[in-house]
């Protein structure tokens, strides 16, 4: 475990979240047309030039509906913008915050990834969901309630006003 990677559970700081996993757009770990290898294997060697390795992670995302809640950025670990990864469309950019993701019977250390939505082009994603990069989880299943907790200062969670 690396210096940032506190044992579980996280701290009393950070940010404990609760939320639902849900299907996605199915392109960041499947091959498509516009994506052969998937959107996180295309991602990933950029992301490493950039000082974030991700390595030993699962080249997928899991995605998590913390609705009715939603998050906003306060301070990502890193941003890197206007990347360069596939010649399908203009450049982004992306942010990462280290975060804990556990379902009942296990957990693993992950990054929160954040594609910025003013430079996609097309899979956008509902205020109230959050992307988790983490290594494979064999208990993670649409539909079944996850625990997240972000790093200090990374994220705000946000209730909506009725």
């Amino acid at each position: 475990m690396t210096e940032d990677a506190p044992t579980f559970p996280p701290p009393a700081d950070w940010l404990a979240l609760q939320g639902i996993v849900i299907p996605g757009h199915q392109v960041a770990s499947r091959p498509s047309a516009h994506y052969p290898a998937g959107t996180i294997a295309l991602q990933q060697p950029f992301f490493a030039a950039l000082g974030l390795d991700l390595s030993g992670y699962y080249l997928g995302t899991i995605n998590v509906s913390l609705a009715p809640e939603t998050w906003r950025w306060l301070q990502p670990r890193y941003t890197f913008p206007l990347v360069e990864w596939t010649d399908a469309h203009p450049p982004e950019t992306f942010s990462f915050a280290r975060c804990w993701v556990a379902t009942e019977r296990e957990h693993a250390l992950g990054w929160i990834y954040f594609p910025h939505p003013e430079t996609k082009q097309r899979h956008f994603q509902a205020p109230s969901l959050i992307e988790i990069i983490a290594p494979w989880l064999a208990t993670i299943r649409y539909h079944t309630p996850i625990k997240l907790w972000a790093e200090p200062g990374a994220v705000a969670l946000e209730t909506p006003l009725v």
